[in-house]
């Protein structure tokens, strides 16, 4: 009877926790759209005179203090003698982080002259996919630009956000070791992260002298507060 309880405690805990993931994948693919990006001209008029290594330097760096607050911001609120709601404090940190970084990735591919094609939700995609494997977007193969979110291509989506997610999750748990480690961690997380869509972006990077004009980037219609210091 005592086993029995046991298997279907653990059941319904694993069943949360997917339902719990799945509530968070698609909260980021539904906030990905809404997330402002600054083109190239914009950020340059923003920080003029860097080069692009620079210039890419200033964005890691803004988004790595930014993911580092919002985990200090959690872990502090976990260490009170009642602690808020766990899953939903959770879940603001993995939603907060991934649109810091999100952004961070939509601006990187600008400062390296990469824009993917398309409309506002069509570079979305892309920027998710980047994300969630943790890749640059290569815009001369298709493969890595996805046209439109079908309902096919949404759950493969899914699927990569949910193992990229259950991957962060040891480092998404500062509720555990308290706000000063869950800042470090988060910061350090950012930086890997960066590290690697630079290292492939380098590959395919377009010189900003060569590049063609392109039209500035359309602002979302519902723009998130991202909370990041960093102007939309």
């Amino acid at each position: 009877m005592i086993r029995d309880k046991a298997r279907e405690g653990v059941r319904k805990g694993g069943s949360a926790a997917r339902a719990g993931l799945a509530y968070v994948t698609d909260r980021i693919i539904e906030n990905a759209p809404r997330i402002p990006v600054r083109d190239l001209a914009a950020l340059r008029r923003q920080f003029p005179g860097l080069g692009p290594e620079q210039l890419a330097d200033k964005l890691v760096a803004g988004a790595a203090a930014a993911t580092s607050t919002v985990g200090a911001g959690i872990g502090a609120a976990a260490m009170l003698p009642v602690p808020p709601a766990m899953p939903t404090e959770l879940a603001a940190e993995i939603t907060g982080v991934a649109a810091i970084e999100l952004k961070l990735i939509a601006e990187l591919h600008e400062v390296y002259g990469v824009r993917p094609p398309g409309n506002l939700k069509q570079r979305s995609t892309a920027y998710l996919n980047s994300w969630s494997g943790e890749r640059g977007i290569e815009v001369t193969k298709p493969s890595t630009v996805s046209s439109a979110l079908n309902g096919h291509m949404k759950r493969e989506l899914r699927q990569q956000i949910m193992k990229r997610t259950i991957r962060d999750l040891p480092n998404l748990m500062p509720f555990m070791v308290g706000a000063a480690v869950g800042a470090v961690m988060n910061r350090r997380d950012t930086r890997k992260l960066a590290e690697r869509i630079r290292k492939d972006l380098r590959k395919i990077q377009v010189p900003w002298d060569a590049l063609p004009e392109l039209p500035p980037l359309e602002a979302p219609e519902q723009p998130l507060e991202l909370g990041d210091g960093l102007a939309g």
